[in-house]
């Protein structure tokens, strides 16, 4: 099972990235991740996100069946 994170920082439209930590080369620095834990898949991590950030999306790189345009 894979861990998440989300950035802190907002993307230029707002949303809020959610990362695989171990499978994604596009990593925010580390101060600006807040960990979301250990979930099956990254449904549950954006899911999980959205508590912090109401506007998340997954990663277009590691998160991809998660990523909306």
């Amino acid at each position: 099972m894979p861990f998440y994170i989300v950035n802190r920082n907002e993307q230029s439209n707002g949303d809020h990235e959610v990362h695989e930590r171990n499978n994604c080369t596009y990593l925010p620095a580390t101060h600006n991740q807040v960990d979301l834990g250990w979930h099956a898949d990254c449904r549950g991590a954006v899911a999980e996100a959205k508590k912090y950030y109401r506007q998340s999306n997954g990663c277009f790189w590691c998160c991809n069946a998660c990523h909306t345009s």
